[in-house]
Order: C-alpha cells, then sequence, then structure tokens
C-alpha cells in the first residue's frame, strides 16, 4: 500500500506521482473577516523536483492576499522533501523560505507516521526571520465508510509552544489549536 507524503506524493515508489490539475479550497478561520479561495498547482520539472505555486484571493476585497512560488524536491525513499522559495503576504510584503518535511512510519502499512517538519521565513530586508517548527502523528484511515476517508493529525509547534489538531474527512478539513484559532477548509 502506498501512502501520501503530502501534495499528492506517493512516500513508497520511487516515482514521484503528482496531482497534475489544479487544487483548489474554500477556506474560513477566526482570524478571518471572509471566505478565502486558494489554489495550488504542482508543475513537474523532472520526476523528484516540482514547481509549485499557490494563490489565495480573499473575496471580501476581491484581491489576492497571498501568492507563492517554490521548487520542492521529494527524496521518496526517506519519506522526506526539501523546498526553497518566495512568497508575498499582502500585509507583509515578500518573504523568502526554505521548507523541510520527514516522515517516520509508525506502521507496517504506513496508515500510521511520526512527521517532523520546520520552515525558516526571511523577510525582503532580511532582518526579520521567523522559524517554525512541529511534530506531528499523522492517522490515515481509508474507507471508514463507503466512499468516505479520513485523517487525524494531532501535533506540537515547537517554536510557539502550541498543540493543535487536524480532522479531515474527504473534501473537508477542520484545524484547531490549544489558543482556539480554527480554520474550516472544503476543496473543491
Amino acid at each position: 500500500m502506498e501512502t501520501s507524503l503530502g501534495n499528492g506524493v506517493e512516500s513508497k515508489s520511487p516515482v514521484i506521482h503528482v496531482k497534475e490539475k489544479l487544487q483548489t479550497s474554500l477556506r474560513y478561520g477566526v482570524d478571518s473577516k471572509s471566505l478565502v479561495i486558494h489554489a495550488k498547482q504542482e508543475f513537474p520539472l523532472n520526476s523528484v523536483t516540482h514547481l509549485q505555486c499557490h494563490a489565495e484571493l480573499d473575496t471580501r476585497i476581491g484581491a489576492p492576499t497571498y501568492l507563492c512560488v517554490m521548487i520542492r524536491r521529494y527524496f521518496p525513499k526517506q519519506h522526506a522533501s526539501l523546498a526553497v522559495g518566495m512568497q508575498y503576504y499582502r500585509r507583509q510584503k515578500l518573504w523568502y523560505n526554505v521548507r523541510g518535511k520527514k516522515a517516520f512510519p509508525v506502521t507496517a502499512n504506513e496508515s500510521v507516521n511520526f512527521q517532523i517538519k520546520g520552515k525558516y521565513d526571511v523577510d525582503e530586508k532580511i532582518p526579520e526571520k521567523k522559524p517554525r517548527g512541529a511534530a506531528e502523528f499523522t492517522w490515515s484511515i481509508p474507507n471508514v465508510n463507503k466512499d468516505q476517508d479520513m485523517m487525524l493529525k494531532v501535533g506540537y509547534e515547537v517554536v510557539e509552544k502550541v498543540p493543535y489538531f487536524q480532522i479531515r474527512e474527504n473534501n473537508w478539513t477542520l484545524n484547531v489549536n490549544s489558543n482556539w484559532k480554527w480554520q474550516v477548509r472544503y476543496a473543491l
């Protein structure tokens, strides 16, 4: 059984499988004042390296609030990925970043994984830096009911010292942290 490493990547196979169609979702959270439309697309550069683009459109102001372009390299045998890129936030301007993720299968069928992930952002003028890191357990539960898959995630953001939880059911995702910040997503 192949399991997902994230973003449509299968972790057991030496060949990377990417969701090549545009992925879109509607997002709303406690920090939002409006519904956000999020889009993500990956363009394969070779079998293990992809150009990944993200964008968010705020429906209240009718303008993009987030744009991101990065080169992501997958290491399927190591259950890992590394990315470098830049992102633009409407209020925070331009940031450069490096991201990494490593999964450690806990069960033989890889339905339960322990993941560590990190991100390091530097703003366009270099003085401000934002490190982030998390450790999390994920449990993928295929076919809970007919045509219903679930994923549960529990983790800890180490820099901000905040535990968080995610439950995903087919197209719906709910994210909650211990500060009661939440976000709901619906994948179109």
